[in-house]
């Protein structure tokens, strides 16, 4: 499994991709929190708060993790590699999981440079006013939300040869998941729609965000990143 992981960071910062992910990830924050003028501008807000990077994130994530993924399992099968790789004293599931640790751990390296946005808070705003919990709390947040895309992308990323394929599919299951089952809820009678909240990605990832760690939302996400690691699996095996 480290020999997959080392392989897939390889590929992502000895191209571009990496690079590209990264760079793109922080331009596009820090012009939003920063620069552009709007609800989500930081100085706009009068609050010494991330809240406007949290709620931003999650829909660049959408977009990102299923471009990072899309080539895992896409590529080795348009180059004929995958045979190869199944020839190696591996299991799939070690495939699996080394290929999904190299998405996951590209996303956290991608997130550790915005410290330097706690960091500018921090110097700009009184220290008493900022709620390091809160914030400390969003971040786990992110990381159990980019758990269930990365897994969500690289289940996509096995279903189709064609890469832009595998980058739509891993959009639109992500998108579903995330706010399409919060927006269906809306125009759902009865008691339907908590059902249906209460099973979104929407719905735990802000009950993280908020800063209170409850098993049942970990869990959920564990739950979806096991489901689709495991139906990748099932699709390697044929």
């Amino acid at each position: 499994m480290v020999s997959i992981l080392k392989k897939e960071l390889n590929g992502f910062f000895t191209g571009a991709m990496g690079y590209l992910v990264i760079g793109l990830f922080l331009l596009i924050n820090g012009l939003l929190l920063w620069f552009f003028k709007g609800n989500w501008n930081i100085f706009n807000t009068g609050f010494a708060d991330m809240q406007a990077f949290f709620d931003t994130t999650p829909w660049l994530f959408l977009v990102l993790i299923p471009a990072i993924s899309m080539k895992s399992f896409s590529d080795e099968y348009t180059s004929g590699t995958i045979e190869l790789l199944k020839t190696k004293p591996l299991s799939n599931w070690q495939i699996v999981m080394g290929k999904f640790l190299a998405i996951f751990l590209l996303v956290v390296f991608t997130l550790i440079p915005t410290k330097i946005y706690v960091f500018s808070l921090y110097k700009l705003a009184s220290p008493e006013t900022i709620d390091l919990g809160s914030i400390l709390g969003s971040y786990i947040g992110l990381l159990a939300l980019a758990l269930s895309f990365s897994a969500i992308g690289l289940f996509t990323s096995i279903l189709s040869t064609t890469q832009i394929i595998s980058f739509l599919m891993g959009v639109l299951i992500s998108f579903l998941l995330f706010y399409g089952i919060e927006q269906w809820a809306i125009w759902t009678p009865n008691s339907i729609p908590d059902i249906l909240r209460d099973n979104s990605l929407y719905t735990h990832y802000n009950n993280i965000a908020k800063g209170v760690l409850d098993t049942r939302d970990l869990i959920y996400f564990f739950s979806i990143s096991f489901l689709f690691l495991y139906l990748t699996k099932i699709k390697l095996d044929q």
